[in-house]
């Protein structure tokens, strides 16, 4: 596995990292606290993750109302001394852990109190990462970096990164170590100011989405329904845009593409991420063990950035 350094931080992450905010749920959505994928099935991801050489592990406080956290402890718990002291720990900050709308926000004193929920759940004294999930108007910025800050210096954070941002937050601020945003084939918005940013600042930049849910995987064919339990059937707000001629032709030359490679549509579109030196590492969400192979195969591919682009 390919490891690279996370900005200046010091901290090396795999290239692949794993997204676990499915386990227990949908992401931080309470309507789907409880389902996602069950604590067996999470086990059987982190245990084949770790097999291939991920070593870093992706959650939040509120994936799955606490659940992903949760269990990411006790399979660490379950693990020997080795594992426990190479995985990547990295968490974040906003959302509800009890579904409660009005439990939100970036406030000083609700971050400690959630990051020592973090800590308990995960059962360590101290994450690797930390990041905001998104910012929080309602919060002077000042405020909630000074927390971190002083989390970083309590010894509880090793480092503090921010999730959802744009060029605008980033450019009134230099406390963030890192940034963490959507960007794939199909959503290319960090390419306009936040990948820049990252590069003349000396952030790392982890990329989740790199499938645009499902999207680039050649499993939304036009005129058909979308497949029982994929995202276009929980989530679908976020991918309304994509049911676009113009996608679909894209997809289809993606998926001639790839054939050529004898690879699949997945690795193709991880790959044409990983060969961006702006990305430090891709974060990966898969459902079950096998979709890791998809990355696995990216790391080995040569993607043509320009050619990929100029698809859609």
């Amino acid at each position: 596995m390919q490891t690279r350094a996370l900005g200046g931080t010091g901290i090396e992450v795999s290239r692949l990292v794993l997204g676990c905010g499915n386990f227990g749920g949908i992401g931080s959505a309470p309507a789907f606290f409880g389902q996602g994928e069950s604590r067996e099935q999470a086990f059987a991801i982190m245990d084949r993750a770790w097999e291939l050489g991920i070593t870093t592990f992706d959650t939040a406080d509120a994936y799955g109302g606490g659940r992903s956290e949760t269990w990411i402890g006790e399979w660490r718990r379950a693990k020997g001394p080795e594992v426990r002291a190479g995985l990547v720990l990295g968490t974040k900050v906003f959302h509800s852990v009890e579904g409660d709308p009005a439990d939100h926000g970036l406030a000083p004193e609700r971050i400690r109190r959630q990051l020592e929920g973090s800590l308990r759940r995960l059962g360590v004294e101290r994450v690797d990462t930390y990041l905001t999930h998104e910012p929080d108007p309602d919060t002077p910025l000042a405020d909630t970096l000074g927390t971190l800050g002083e989390l970083v210096r309590e010894g509880k954070v090793r480092a503090i990164g921010a999730s959802n941002v744009d060029g605008e937050l980033l450019r009134a601020t230099r406390g963030y170590d890192f940034v963490q945003n959507s960007y794939s084939l199909l959503d290319r918005d960090p390419e306009r100011d936040v990948l820049p940013l990252c590069e003349a600042e000396g952030l790392g930049f982890e990329a989740f989405g790199p499938l645009a849910g499902g999207w680039l995987t050649g499993k939304y064919t036009r005129g058909e329904p979308p497949p029982s339990g994929s995202r276009m059937t929980q989530r679908p707000e976020g991918y309304l845009h994509l049911d676009d001629e113009r996608v679909y032709r894209g997809l289809e030359e993606l998926g001639r593409l790839a054939a050529e490679r004898e690879t699949s549509m997945a690795a193709l579109a991880i790959a044409w991420l990983l060969a961006e030196e702006r990305v430090t590492a891709v974060v990966l969400g898969p459902r079950r063990p096998e979709h890791l192979e998809a990355g696995i195969a990216a790391l080995e591919l040569e993607a043509p950035r320009d050619d990929l682009a100029a698809l859609f």
